[in-house]
């Protein structure tokens, strides 16, 4: 299967629930930047970080390979969506400030994609990646180990193990940034929790496949045994890697 057809599915719900990454991420992107004319949200699904970009960059452009993902992008004046592969696009050399990649790193054929990086980025222009993977919450984990996560692993994408790894290695042709620690949290109700479950890529990937939809009912009960009112929010923290360097 190709790789932007597991976020096909539910393009819709991933728009609604997928969680949104930190404030101060994007203003440190944007103080390394000798300017703030023109960022690029490579696989930008349905436009989050392009949203947050375009509110310390003068031009956005954010490209996906889904048309799915790019039919349910959030609009906004200042982002040009367009369905494009990361490998291989339009755009001019030397035209980005800043190259974004958020929670899609892993996905990417790196002998193609880092020569496209570094003909459209600017000299001196900084790239930056960033991926949250498992929940930071004992309980939740333990509720999901009863059925859920041994369900799904299966099914999970090989390309995943680069996140879970934090991108230690892959090849990066960046003169590297230390950055600062960044808190990757959202403020959830159980059904908001559950709903970001259900856009994960072996969700789908098992319910396709299998077709057990039961097995989410009962992880839901799992998991309201240890959360209580379903209603009442928690703040969940998940794992999260920052990878940010300089066009030398």
């Amino acid at each position: 299967m190709k790789h932007h057809k597991l976020f096909n599915d539910k393009s819709d719900l991933y728009a609604k629930v997928r969680p949104r990454y930190p404030k101060d991420l994007f203003a440190f992107l944007a103080s390394l930047c000798n300017e703030q004319k023109n960022a690029w949200d490579v696989a930008c699904g349905n436009g989050q970080a392009a949203l947050d970009l375009a509110k310390d960059f003068a031009e956005i452009h954010a490209t996906d390979v889904s048309e799915q993902q790019i039919s349910n992008a959030i609009p906004n004046p200042r982002v040009r969506y367009s369905v494009q592969a990361a490998e291989k696009t339009n755009f001019a050399e030397n035209q980005f400030d800043l190259v974004a990649v958020a929670q899609a790193l892993h996905w990417f054929d790196y002998d193609l994609f880092w020569p496209e990086i570094k003909r459209v980025l600017k000299p001196n222009g900084i790239f930056a990646a960033w991926g949250y993977s498992w929940f930071l919450a004992e309980d939740i984990n333990n509720a999901l180990q009863k059925e859920f996560f041994p369900a799904i692993k299966p099914y999970w994408a090989k390309q995943n193990q680069i996140l879970w790894n934090k991108y230690r290695d892959i090849p990066f042709p960046f003169e590297k940034i230390d950055a600062p620690e960044f808190e990757m949290k959202m403020d959830w109700n159980l059904d908001q929790l559950f709903s970001c479950l259900q856009t994960w890529s072996s969700v789908r990937q098992y319910l396709q496949k299998d077709g057990d939809e039961e097995l989410l009912m009962r992880s839901y009960e799992r998991l309201q045994s240890v959360w209580g009112d379903a209603k009442e929010k928690k703040s969940i923290q998940m794992d999260f890697v920052v990878l940010v360097g300089r066009n030398k």
